[in-house]
């Protein structure tokens, strides 16, 4: 088991639904707070529409390793996903799920499920159309492992240096999910 002060998250989906950003949002905002981070991301040789997941570390302390067995939270974009990966959610841990292509769930007895259709969600507003960062809002208010105020400063910053033009969108979408819990 972990660290009481180091918690592991992995985020999974297919490729094309930002999963590998949503983890790159999650260590700039840890950095943002002083914290020490890891993420490792993988990815189908498909690429889009393949399969996409990132483990991030985030710790007040060095971090002994990237790589975990285990994670407190794990965000799960589609039903490959959560198949493959919900395994690996730490008893008692809390698996963020989106219901719109998993369907409700409560497989697992021993672990937390907050459900959303956040697809759903994002194909119905166009300033909401970023289920991955909705998933972070989530994720954020539920949990409380980074500030609001961090993530928007890491969604700020990721945007301004890739995309700026869809940074409205990004804030947007992190407000929606944030508001959902």
């Amino acid at each position: 088991m972990n660290p009481d002060n180091e918690k592991h998250i992995i985020i999974a989906g297919f490729g094309g639904q930002g999963v590998l950003f949503a983890g790159t949002i999650l260590a700039e905002a840890a950095i943002a707070e002083g914290k020490n981070t890891t993420w490792i991301p993988s990815y189908g040789a498909e690429m889009r529409g393949g399969s996409a997941n990132c483990f991030v570390v985030i710790s007040d302390n060095e971090i002994p390793s990237p790589i975990f067995d285990e994670a407190d939270y794990g965000i799960f974009l589609s039903k490959a996903a959560i198949n493959r990966f919900e395994n690996i959610v730490a008893k008692n841990g809390t698996a963020f799920v989106n219901s719109s292509m998993t369907g409700k769930r409560a497989e697992r007895q021993d672990i937390n499920y907050v459900t959303e259709p956040l697809s759903d969600i994002s194909a119905h507003s166009p300033e909401k159309r970023f289920l991955n960062i909705m998933a972070l809002g989530l994720l954020i208010k539920k949990t409380g492992i980074l500030t609001k105020e961090s993530v928007i400063k890491a969604l700020e910053k990721v945007s301004s240096a890739k995309k700026p033009e869809f940074l409205k969108f990004n804030l947007a979408s992190f407000e929606a999910g944030y508001s959902l819990v």
